[in-house]
């Protein structure tokens, strides 16, 4: 899709640096910003990115401006500090953050941007590492419904889907249950595993059972996890420590509308111990090796 319009891009890292390359390879001229001048000088290998000093700078060169960031203090001081996007950005500018944070940095970012006359979406993804390679990501877009069309060849490049679900800050809701849910599940497979290899089950047999009997225990998690953990791949395509953040954030979530989520608690409480072991740095499924500690054994096979 071949364009001369400018996109901005701030933040390279693991999801975001693919995502940028996707949109560079499409014929997309890109401005960029990362604080890691090792990301910065990977982007710059496509001849369509030029490397920009601060946030304030990209959008001041952009007229749709895409932000991938770890959590809400770097969100908010991207958007609203001495150097951010609303500093720079000119009335006009349709800002998208495709970061997991919670609905309240959403909408005071959103409000700040607001009074530049800026409209901001919050466009939170499904997906880690491997889809943000292959541009098969799925946006969860959030926001003023009219700019969908704005951003849409965008989010075609870098995604296989998106789905527009209300106003500003509802792509963050859906996507902390979305994630909330998945961390319950991480926890209770790795239970689930912990308890078959200890009770003397074939855990490829079991998992082979799951797989391929039709019954409802099977889902994404479990055929993407279980035979990883088994053979002892811990390898992150989404970090235990990024998933605590995001447990985290869908409790918020739930306790200000105040719904009891106990099972929900009691994940978190085990992530969080993953990541006091020092577990943070691998796959999410990591949060396996807690129970391997309570039992004294290891699930992983090979």
């Amino acid at each position: 899709m071949a364009t001369k319009e400018r996109v901005g891009f701030i933040g390279l890292g693991t999801m975001g640096g693919p995502m940028a390359a996707n949109l560079a390879k499409a014929g997309v001229p890109l401005v960029v910003f990362d604080t890691s001048a090792a990301a910065t000088a990977t982007a710059a290998k496509h001849a369509s990115v030029t490397v920009a000093r601060s946030p304030a700078e990209v959008a001041r060169q952009v007229a749709v401006l895409f932000t991938c960031l770890p959590n809400d203090d770097v969100v908010r001081a991207a958007y609203l500090g001495p150097d951010g996007v609303a500093a720079g950005g000119a009335a006009g500018l349709v800002t998208c953050d495709c970061s997991t944070v919670s609905p309240e940095a959403t909408l005071e970012v959103a409000a700040g941007l607001a009074r530049r006359s800026i409209v901001h979406m919050d466009t939170p993804m499904l997906g880690s590492q491997p889809q943000a390679l292959s541009g098969e990501i799925f946006f969860i877009v959030g926001g003023d419904r009219t700019k969908m069309e704005t951003i849409k060849p965008y989010l075609d490049v870098m995604g296989r889907l998106h789905m527009y679900v209300g106003s500003s800050a509802s792509g963050n809701r859906v996507k902390l249950l979305h994630n909330g849910l998945v961390a319950v599940t991480a926890a209770a497979v790795a239970e689930t595993v912990g308890t078959c290899v200890q009770s003397g089950v074939d855990p490829y047999v079991f998992y082979d059972v799951v797989k391929n009997g039709g019954g409802m225990a099977f889902g994404t998690y479990f055929d993407r996890r279980v035979k990883r953990m088994l053979d002892g791949d811990f390898s992150p395509t989404f970090m235990a420590e990024l998933m605590l953040k995001d447990a985290r954030l869908a409790l918020d979530l739930a306790r200000a509308a105040k719904v009891p989520t106990p099972i929900l608690e009691e994940t978190t409480r085990t992530f969080e111990e993953a990541i006091a072991q020092g577990w943070g740095k691998e796959d999410f499924s990591a949060v396996t090796h807690v129970i391997e500690k309570k039992i004294g054994r290891k699930v992983t096979q090979k």
